[in-house]
């Protein structure tokens, strides 16, 4: 840079340092009528925001002279210190809850404001067309950078704030999930992930390997928790018991081959989650067939199945009696028996289930009669088979 250039540059700079005060007052009073908050900042700020000012000058002049990615090596710490300034502004815009486009719409207005004392203070000087280009071109530029700033911080802080959230929310299920956690720390973990702790709640269960059941079920309720639990996938639903919200549920989750756990208050939801595990099995096993399956529907039969092999000896206990025939004509009394139980001994009804004869049933509940003798009678004894033999068919 020649001598003339060199003084030209430092009387601008000092000519704009000493238009300052009242560049920051102006921009202060702009934004008093719409944005007073951002007002306020100026006033709570006034020595930083004095600082940043000349660094904003000093920064201007550089890009004027040598265009926007280069510096003058005492200036390049303070340029990346404002480009950090400003994407912690973009991160607290975030954490207040505001938009991102009323600071933007700031930033725009004190350019507008910094271009008319550069612009004037340039033009007082004399200085050159083509360097009152530049500067034009500098203002603006600078501004688009420190948008560019603060809007990557603002979505910084929003995907931080939205994975902490997410973290928390799972750590929250997992402590309800729990039959170790007491209620103090649930509390705790629910203000931590801002949830609303409801009065009852019900664990949705989906295969997660099918992307239909993922997508639907994080569309199921915006207050619902995400469970990620030994090789579990789903959600914890709040309040789910009024029956429309079981008819939403039933219309969200068709599909989807769910089973959405019975509605308990929250400190039962370990023993409600594992009775939902077993309709799960039940409902891979095509003995639950309803999509989704909505476990307070069908407790008998989870019961009854909740431990298969304890049914299997109860089976071949009670049917001791017929194991001494030929396998065919086992299978065919146990048959039998089974419609015998199901339509309390109706012959008809049995010989239209089993496409026989009403002759060929009388004849084969006569055996069954020889070989179980007064346990047909017994109320005791027909429960007991009933158990064994009509809840298990499929």
């Amino acid at each position: 840079m020649g001598t003339e250039a060199a003084q030209g540059r430092e009387r601008l700079e000092v000519a704009l340092d000493s238009r300052l005060p009242e560049l920051l007052a102006e921009v202060r009073d702009l934004l008093a009528d719409g944005m007073p908050e951002y007002a306020a900042f100026l006033d709570h700020n006034p020595h930083g925001m004095r600082e940043a000012a000349e660094l904003f000058i000093h920064r201007l002049l550089d890009m004027a002279e040598h265009g926007r990615s280069v510096s003058r090596d005492d200036h390049l710490e303070g340029a990346q210190t404002i480009q950090l300034v400003f994407e912690q502004i973009g991160r607290r815009q975030w954490q207040a809850g505001e938009d991102l486009t009323r600071l933007l719409t700031a930033y725009q207005l004190g350019a507008r404001t910094a271009w008319r004392h550069v612009s004037a203070t340039a033009l007082a000087l004399e200085v050159r067309p083509d360097v009152l280009a530049a500067l034009a071109e500098a203002v603006f530029d600078f501004i688009n950078q420190l948008s560019s700033a603060s809007a990557r911080g603002y979505v910084l802080e929003q995907r931080e704030d939205a994975s902490a959230r997410e973290r928390s929310r799972e750590e929250l299920a997992e402590l309800l999930l729990s039959d170790r956690s007491g209620m103090n720390a649930i509390r705790e973990a629910a203000a931590r992930a801002n949830w609303p702790l409801p009065a009852t709640g019900a664990v949705v269960l989906v295969d997660a390997t099918t992307e239909v059941a993922r997508r639907v079920l994080s569309h199921v309720d915006a207050g619902s928790l995400p469970v990620r639990h030994e090789q579990l996938s789903g959600a914890i639903v709040p309040d789910p018991g009024p029956s429309s919200r079981r008819d939403q549920l039933r219309r969200a989750l068709r599909g989807t081959n769910a089973v959405v756990g019975h509605t308990v208050p929250l400190e039962h939801l370990p023993r409600s989650v594992a009775i939902a595990q077993i309709a799960v099995r039940l409902k891979q096993q095509g003995i639950l067939t309803d999509d989704p399956v909505f476990v307070d529907e069908h407790l008998d039969t989870i019961i009854v199945h909740r431990d298969e092999l304890l049914v299997g000896f109860l089976r071949d206990q009670l049917l001791a009696p017929l194991d001494d025939l030929p396998a065919g004509a086992r299978a065919r009394l146990i048959e039998t028996l089974t419609a015998w139980l199901r339509h309390m001994g109706d012959r008809t009804a049995i010989a239209e289930e089993l496409h026989i004869h009403p002759q060929t049933v009388r004849y084969r509940v006569a055996q069954l009669r020889e070989r179980f003798g007064d346990q047909l009678d017994s109320p005791r004894s027909r429960a007991r088979l009933f158990l064994a033999l009509v809840w298990p068919v499929r």
